[in-house]
């Protein structure tokens, strides 16, 4: 692994072929056995698997804060063409720079989990504002850089044993899968059961059939090693969904009253309507730049509960981006001879400003998405393919009414089979070392199931922790494993401490 200004090495299965330039040169195309061409129809692929961020990241910051004012400002409602429009920006800019900084084919949004946690939990609280949520979520991220330049995050990584690391990528591909289908509607809340198949355990809507030819459609094309397969079954699948919505008019799933209150859902409507109204090009609103404050939360909710939240915001955006850089890494060979991701150092660095960078912009924290892998899968093995996904959002921003044009149902085929192509390195977990074995599968099914990739994380390192205590081989244990477990166990009971302290 290098971290220095020439960028990192190229992946441990390389080309002997020479550059055959500058951009080839600086980004490693070519000794990473990829192509210019290959890298930009990954970018596409990327951004189309993530494009859902920019209306569903604005849904979830749309309601009031404590004081009854909305983000972007107004009292009268939800500014949701700001979010948006701040939300591909900062998306734009931080996926650029860890394309040209990392030269990782890793992209980031704004993550989901922290910007439900900044929604419905911090600015919630008595007093508190949407620039305070947004000044903790910068308060995060400048904690977490300095961690990273410290070394003790890299340091943290490389403490993991081998075997729960290869137990996170498999964890994510479930969990990149399920997301696929929760996203197309294929898994549902069931009738009686927690979840379900379809909205009557039957394929009973135009949207859920496309969906599934989608998914026949990517699988098809990779078995037959057909060279943008991916990036093809979702055009492919858009176009088929518009001309559905078109001639059909079949609405939207969801369904709200003239209250906003949701109601009945159209169970034969789109996730996302593939749909154009009115013009394709729209002036962006950036009202949510700089709404933040690092002083107000301390003003509004105390330093205990500044600390308390920031560090289950810190926690979050620390481990979701180690679970997802070692995943994409994985699943493109970018891994160097000890398991560890090319320019890891650089992706970290990114990462954490990103953090800052979201909560400066007014849309919560920006980190890596796992959705990442999707161009990999698709041939992406450079930054230049993040440089690609980076320009789509920021076209975006002026864009959008062209991007919904893709819905969840033709995106999200792709999140299908990259949990497959994820999934295949179960193999390399020896389910023998039963020590190791157990803490491995917590780890996997846990991140599906929990719905969250830190949630997997924590309970596979607390139980490692404490199953190598239990048979008197705690030494065993690096220091930073079982720091990491203690401050998990910190995490897993938040909710407790944070009732304790009347936050």
């Amino acid at each position: 692994m290098s971290t220095t200004a020439t960028g990192p090495a190229p992946a441990q299965a390389t080309s002997q072929i020479a550059p055959t330039g500058a951009l080839d040169r600086y980004f490693h195309v070519t000794e990473r056995g990829s192509t210019i061409g290959r890298e930009v129809r990954g970018g596409f692929v990327t951004f189309f698997t993530m494009a859902y961020i920019l209306v569903l990241n604005p849904i979830i910051l749309s309601g009031p804060d404590s004081t009854g004012a909305y983000l972007g400002g107004g009292t009268d409602g939800p500014n949701m063409t700001a979010v948006a429009a701040g939300t591909a920006l900062v998306a734009g800019i931080v996926t650029i720079l860890m394309g040209v900084w990392s030269r990782f084919p890793l992209a980031l949004a704004a993550g989901l989990g922290l910007n439900s946690m900044v929604a419905y939990t911090i600015v919630q609280i008595p007093g508190m504002t949407w620039a305070d949520g947004m000044g903790i979520i910068v308060l995060e991220g400048v904690v977490v850089f300095l961690l990273v330049v410290t070394g003790l995050r890299q340091a943290i990584f490389n403490a993991v044993p081998q075997m729960l690391r290869t137990a996170i990528s498999v964890g994510i591909g479930l969990f990149v899968a399920l997301i696929g289908m929760v996203n197309a509607g294929l898994i549902r809340p069931g009738n009686g059961t927690i979840l379900g198949f379809a909205s009557s355990g039957s394929i009973d809507s135009i949207p859920l059939a496309i969906f599934i030819f989608g998914v026949i459609l990517a699988a098809l094309l990779m078995v037959k090693n057909v060279r943008g397969g991916i990036l093809i079954a979702i055009l492919a699948t858009t176009v088929i969904s518009v001309i559905a919505e078109s001639t059909l008019h079949l609405g939207s799933y969801a369904q709200y009253d003239e209250a906003g209150n949701a109601i009945e859902p159209n169970l034969s409507g789109w996730q996302s309507v593939p749909a154009l109204n009115g013009s394709p090009i729209q002036i962006p609103d950036f009202s949510t730049l700089g709404e933040f404050s690092i002083t107000g939360p301390f003003q509004h909710a105390g330093v205990i509960a500044v600390v308390v939240l920031a560090f289950s915001a810190l926690l979050a955006d620390f481990f979701d981006t180690m679970g997802t850089m070692v995943a994409v890494g994985s699943e493109g060979g970018l891994l160097d001879k000890d398991g560890n991701p090319l320019g890891s150092q650089e992706i970290l660095l990114v990462d954490a400003l990103g953090a800052i960078g979201g909560g400066m912009g007014g849309v919560s924290s920006n980190t890596c998405f796992v959705e990442s892998a999707s161009g990999v899968a698709d041939g992406a093995r450079t930054g230049l393919s993040s440089v690609v996904t980076g320009i789509l959002f920021l076209l975006s921003t002026f864009l959008a009414p062209v991007v919904s044009l893709v819905p969840a149902e033709a995106a999200a085929p792709a999140l299908v089979v990259v949990g497959f192509l994820m999934m295949q390195q179960v193999v390399e977990i020896d389910w023998n070392d039963m020590p190791l074995a157990i803490p491995a599968f917590l780890t996997i099914i846990l991140m599906p199931f929990g719905y969250s990739i830190t949630v997997g994380i924590g309970v596979g390192f607390m139980f490692y922790s404490i199953m190598q205590l239990l048979r008197g081989k705690a030494a065993t244990v690096h220091p930073l494993m079982w720091g990491v477990s203690g401050m998990f166990l910190i995490y897993f009971l938040i909710g407790p401490i944070r009732t304790i302290l009347g936050i």
